[in-house]
């Protein structure tokens, strides 16, 4: 079955460069960005790990946790982050999942039940379509997914923002709108009727009856 947006995210028992998991558990209260890639070693994916590194703080500010996935061994996990240090200028902290038997990535839908039981013999190419992103929510609700060609560096600024997004929305009645950052006005959504949105949102303005902004709340 295909995973859709507001499914609950498969949980999973792995082994990652930090001890194995339950991943429920682990996400715990907080929100949980999983992101996988097809192999070690490689060298967009070297670019993104150290990025993610360099601003792993600001997803900690924002009360959410990085978890990467590969389907190569935890071992190989730990040679790679050498190697992503030294050449991005950042130490890998976040777990690394060791997916040799391909179980999560099938779980979630990266893989087809067809592609066999193990990581050995499998290249970049064969684990194309490991290449994905999950926000997962506290409630453990999937909120979003994306998946990248190999040839392309994800921007993971836009994880960032779209992450700003769903917890201001989480709170608020409103939308973001397109190219949305943070302070920018929202939308206020088409639930909330004008005698409300006058109490919630003073002085909001009507382009259209179904298109009204505001400035950002909180």
């Amino acid at each position: 079955m295909s995973l859709r947006i507001n499914d609950v995210a498969p949980n999973f028992t792995a082994r990652t460069t930090q001890g194995t998991i339950d991943f429920h558990t682990w996400i715990g209260d907080q929100w949980a960005i999983l992101f996988s890639h097809p192999k070690d070693f490689t060298p967009v994916c070297t670019t993104e790990l150290g990025y993610m590194a360099k601003i792993e703080p600001e997803f900690t500010k924002r009360n959410a946790k990085l978890i990467g996935l590969s389907v190569d061994p935890v071992e190989d996990h730990a040679r790679w982050a050498a190697d992503i240090e030294e050449t991005q200028g950042a130490a890998v902290k976040y777990p690394m999942i060791g997916d040799t038997d391909l179980a999560v990535a099938k779980l979630y839908n990266m893989l087809p039940a067809e592609a066999g039981d193990t990581s050995e013999g499998r290249t970049a190419a064969t684990n194309a379509t490991v290449r994905s992103v999950f926000i997962i929510g506290p409630d453990k609700q999937i909120k979003l997914m994306l998946t990248y060609p190999m040839t392309t560096g994800r921007n993971f600024d836009e994880i960032l923002r779209v992450l700003d997004s769903m917890q201001l929305t989480a709170k608020h009645k409103v939308a973001t709108p397109v190219n949305w950052k943070q302070g920018d006005d929202v939308i206020i959504t088409g639930a909330v009727s004008n005698d409300e949105a006058d109490k919630l949102f003073p002085g909001f303005k009507t382009i259209k009856p179904y298109l009204r902004t505001t400035k950002q709340p909180g």
